[in-house]
């Protein structure tokens, strides 16, 4: 991993395997979706993400089952800042809508591919605790945050 990457940083931390099972619930709930056509768990995801990306985690379904989870099985939490996970959450709430928008459009082939690609991200996640977000916040914040820190330092 790159030691100069910037990454989103929060006040706030989370535990890492709660962030890694909510990534296994993800994609057992892609799978559901892509094997059944049902919205109903994109729908599910897409409030979920929403929830977590606005700060709002302890509302969140997924979060909450994953704490309790790791609780009845004793996990040890493991802190870590929680910036990056929030930023992750908004892009799991923007592949939500879209692989939804797609769907209802009646698009299938382009709502696929975002499950397809939202479901290789969240397994990474999950088994390897690689935050692919973490990887293109770079490219995010270059192209929105870092001009306008230049022009207010010049």
């Amino acid at each position: 991993m790159k030691s100069n990457a910037i990454c989103p940083i929060s006040d706030k931390k989370i535990d890492e395997n709660v962030a890694r099972l909510n990534g296994a619930f993800t994609v057992i709930l892609l799978v559901v979706y892509l094997f059944s056509n049902n919205i109903l768990p994109i729908l599910f995801l897409l409030i979920d993400f929403i929830l977590r990306g606005a700060e709002l985690s302890k509302y969140s379904i997924l979060a909450n089952i994953s704490k309790v989870t790791l609780k009845v099985l004793k996990v040890k939490t493991l802190a870590i800042n929680a910036g990056p996970k929030i930023f992750a959450a908004r892009i799991g709430a923007l592949f939500s809508f879209l692989i939804l928008l797609f769907n209802l459009l009646d698009i299938p082939s382009i709502s696929v591919v975002f499950t397809v690609v939202f479901g290789v991200c969240a397994f990474l996640e999950a088994a390897f605790a690689f935050c692919v977000a973490c990887q293109i916040y770079p490219l995010v914040f270059k192209f929105t945050f870092q001009s306008k820190i230049t022009k207010i330092n010049i």
